[in-house]
């Protein structure tokens, strides 16, 4: 209950000029960007997100993303959406880990919105190493090739909330999005869980 009283939440979602939206100022056209709470490094709201992606506990990212999806559902800037995208893994990875947790958080996000998730049209189609230790200049080499749309007509004239769990440079959310707006007629925001400020 301390951890939830105490969670550095953003309200990100109410100034289309936050940190978030910055990153990608001059990269991409992106319609919104928000967080949900941020972490400097080593903080134990850290250790929230760390024990969501690594240690099993998919379904504290469900309830957090139902927390954040209650704020983004009050916010008149969110209203368009029409269907959430989590950032998707590799099917190998996915194995490995036995879930997504980018999933899991925009199933929260999307039961409190009352919006459509799709998992299965954005896919991750390259295995690539982990993103924790990289520049944003190998993030962007790391990622860009690697994602792609199985049925661009899904997504066709859709505004599209594209989910993740954190967001540091942006790389891999700038080449989930790159795709998705070659798509005719697509809007694209993009709402993590957290932010890694600096």
């Amino acid at each position: 209950m301390d951890c939830w009283l105490d969670l550095p939440v953003t309200h990100f979602h109410d100034d289309d000029k936050n940190k978030v939206a910055q990153l990608f100022w001059g990269r991409i056209n992106i319609t919104r960007a928000t967080a949900y709470f941020s972490y400097k490094k080593g903080s134990r709201y850290q250790q929230l997100v760390y024990a969501i992606k690594y240690r099993g506990m998919k379904e504290l990212g469900l309830e957090i993303g139902k927390k954040f999806g209650f704020e983004l559902r009050e916010a008149g800037n969110f209203k368009s959406v029409d269907l959430i995208v989590p950032v998707p893994l590799h099917p190998r990875k996915q194995k490995t880990r036995g879930y997504n947790q980018s999933e899991w958080i925009a199933r929260g996000i999307a039961s409190a919105m009352d919006l459509p998730v799709i998992t299965n049209n954005l896919i991750r189609k390259v295995h690539t190493s982990t993103q924790t230790h990289k520049s944003r200049f190998e993030r962007w080499q790391n990622v860009e090739k690697i994602f792609g749309i199985e049925k661009p007509e899904i997504f066709t004239g859709k505004h599209i909330l594209l989910i993740d769990d954190v967001v540091t440079t942006g790389s891999t959310l700038e080449a989930c999005a790159f795709h998705l707006l070659k798509i005719n007629g697509v809007n694209v925001s993009i709402a993590t869980l957290a932010f890694a400020d600096a």
